[in-house]
């Protein structure tokens, strides 16, 4: 059995002097601890040297594709005549049998004697030192990673990026042409700019038609449908226009024919942009479309560029201005950008537009690396992300319908069983209940009805304190229930009110130690006597007569109004002449 094994100098064939120790995969890797004991495993049989950098980049090129390069078909078909060759990868041994017709094996055992021979490959090849190996290896591996990252001339961005620049700027261009056109025509018809809205079939009829008293004769079915040729005709007989000359229909002609060359220009460019986006990046055009993916690739710099951006800035690229507003502002950030125009989007719901244009975009970043850095040519996994976005889409949306089905939880509505009613029927098995008369009897019920609403409204009204100036509640009770109070009651009421009278008296002294001025004290000292004047006539009142509790609330009420007025003008005035 041979031995075929890479290196950076060249490919190196191996002869296997014992094949029985290949049984014993587990203790294989001790027969190379030494080299001494690795040289009676292996031996070098063969070495085919690299001449130069390019042919080894070459070689690894190949290799990394499971093809073998011409330079090793020779040294093999020299050195493995009826001899089993062990190889690394099964994909580049069958691809060497199907060439040469040698038999390749591609094991475990295969795999611990290559780990075996990296292990001690110095020792067991001659005049290949370490301090070489190294450096080799090395630099292999740097020209390898530039040519993979090297674009081939049909993947070349800049041509997008210049065509899709141009193709908006020949929009911006025709969109004033063509309004240039709507507006010089408009003097002479301006009913035609109301009955042709599309620029292109407007320049058409301008420049076929020239004065309106032509259109009858003319024959537009070309240009335009049926209905809208008779509206034209009918308002060129009316229209409201003024004349104008020869010459300038002629320079309204030429401006026209501009516009038309201009739009065909256009969709030339489109259908360019539309191959040139299909070569380079596939995956990115099934996803997001031309046009967009276009803008995208324009705004990031390059395909390259673009592949570096994460998910999260391919979702908001062409939005910086409103993210560092929202920034600066604190408000929301936005949540899309150039990739608002994918068709994707526009299908969403505006409640979902958010959610699938997060989507997209991850899947969106996906597709531009592997259209950068892949090998595929094919747009496979743009349309498989494609329709999963889709299928998320109509997710989300049975998703809302259900929520709209149900109450404003999201959940269904539950109803209750009553087993009064039948299945299916809005009718009752059981006939209704009627009213019951016998219970509005109202025995035992002997009070009037006055105290029973002067009850209620004391049962209603929570006990408040006595301000100053209103009447003892002993006589609001009596007028209020209309029951007279004992004599006892009356006499400990009284001694209250004298205590407290005492107590103010005693305040008045204070304050004529502490310095009060004479005048303020003199009008307190009335205001108390008229007071004490005015309860002592209430309460002969009560005890001589017996009056209706409702009016005589309402008088108390309007005496304590009263007294309240009095007080507060009496307070206004006192601190007037504090003041002063």
């Amino acid at each position: 059995m041979l031995l075929l094994f890479e290196t950076p100098a060249g490919f190196a064939l191996f002869k296997v002097l014992d094949e029985g120790k290949l049984s014993k995969v587990e203790d294989l890797w001790k027969e190379f601890s030494t080299s001494e004991s690795a040289r009676k495993v292996v031996k070098l049989k063969a070495f085919s040297k690299f001449e130069n950098t390019s042919e080894a980049l070459s070689a690894a090129t190949l290799l990394i594709d499971s093809k073998p390069s011409k330079a090793l078909r020779k040294f093999l078909r020299a050195h493995c005549d009826g001899e089993t060759l062990a190889v690394a990868d099964s994909k580049f041994g069958n691809a060497i049998k199907e060439k040469l017709k040698i038999e390749c094996v591609h094991n475990n055992a295969v795999m611990e004697l290559m780990r075996g021979v990296r292990s001690q490959l110095t020792e067991l090849i001659s005049g290949l030192a370490v301090q070489d190996l190294a450096p080799m290896s090395l630099g292999l591996s740097h020209s390898l990673s530039r040519y993979k990252l090297k674009f081939s001339p049909d993947k070349v961005d800049t041509m997008i990026i210049q065509a899709i620049g141009l193709l908006d700027d020949l929009d911006k261009e025709l969109n004033t042409y063509a309004m240039r056109v709507r507006e010089w025509y408009g003097w002479h018809f301006p009913e035609l700019a109301k009955i042709v809205q599309d620029n292109i079939l407007y320049a058409k009829a301008v420049k076929l038609m020239g004065n309106r008293s032509n259109a009858g004769k003319l024959d537009f079915s070309e240009i335009l449908p049926e209905e809208v040729e008779t509206e034209l005709k009918e308002a060129a007989v009316i229209s409201m226009g003024t004349e104008v000359s020869d010459l300038d229909l002629m320079n309204i002609r030429d401006l026209c024919d501009q516009v038309l060359a201009l739009s065909e220009y256009r969709a030339q460019l489109y259908d360019y942009l539309k191959s040139r986006m299909n070569a380079i990046a596939p995956n990115l055009t099934a996803l997001v479309g031309e046009l967009v993916g276009a803008r995208l690739i324009a705004h990031g710099g390059s395909l390259l560029n673009l592949a570096k951006q994460p998910g999260s800035t391919v979702q908001i690229l062409g939005a910086e201005k409103a993210l560092f507003r929202a920034l600066k502002t604190k408000h929301a950030t936005p949540k899309y950008g150039l990739i608002f125009h994918a068709s994707l989007i526009g299908q969403a719901a505006p409640k979902l537009k958010g959610k699938i244009s997060r989507s997209l975009a991850a899947k969106t970043a996906l597709a531009i690396r592997y259209d950068a850095l892949g090998d595929g040519q094919d747009n496979s996994m743009g349309l498989e992300n494609r329709a999963k976005l889709e299928a998320r889409l109509r997710n989300l949306e049975g998703r809302e319908l259900s929520r709209s089905a149900g109450s404003t939880k999201g959940k269904p509505k539950i109803e209750f069983y009553d087993k009064d009613r039948k299945k299916g029927a809005g009718a009752l098995i059981t006939p209704a209940k009627t009213y019951n008369t016998s219970a509005d009897s109202i025995l035992g019920r002997t009070t009037e009805p006055v105290i029973e609403k002067a009850e209620k409204q004391d049962e209603d009204t929570s006990p408040k304190k006595r301000k100053h100036g209103e009447a003892p509640l002993s006589q609001t009770q009596e007028a209020v229930e209309g029951v007279p109070v004992t004599g006892d009651e009356k006499k400990e009421k009284k001694k209250k009110k004298k205590k407290k009278t005492d107590a103010e008296d005693i305040d008045l002294q204070n304050n004529k130690d502490s310095g009060v001025e004479p005048e303020r004290e003199e009008a307190e000292t009335k205001k108390n006597k008229k007071k004490k004047a005015e309860a002592e006539s209430a309460e002969i009142q009560n005890e001589g007569q017996d009056v209706e509790p409702e009016a005589e609330g309402k008088k108390k009420k309007k005496k304590r109004k009263h007294e309240e007025e009095n007080k507060m003008q009496s307070k206004k005035k006192e601190k007037k002449k504090n003041d002063e």
